[in-house]
């Protein structure tokens, strides 16, 4: 259900930026690190709204990746811990 409630948000989002890209036919001067350019304000938009997008799935997706590495490393320590408790809890007890 999540997924699709972000999709459905992805959509409209993607909706409103092609909407106010197609309003915004004006050239802009951009002068950025390395050089300068003149461009058109919807294609600008467009390359600056899908990069972010990827720039942070890409992020998004690293932490992730981290995350389940941790989760599984953690998942093997409580697995070993609750062997070994069975074990000690097997032993006889001393009087």
């Amino acid at each position: 259900m999540k997924i699709i409630f972000g999709l459905i948000i992805l959509a409209i989002l993607f909706a409103v930026g092609l909407t106010l890209g197609s309003q915004n036919d004006q050239l802009v001067h951009v002068n950025y690190l390395l050089a300068q350019g003149d461009y058109r304000l919807s294609s600008l938009l467009a390359v600056v709204f899908t990069g972010g997008f990827l720039l942070g799935w890409l992020v998004f997706g690293l932490v992730m990746l981290r995350l389940k590495m941790s989760n599984k490393g953690l998942n093997k320590k409580v697995a070993r811990q609750q062997r070994e408790l069975e074990e000690l809890r097997a032993l006889p007890v001393k009087d």
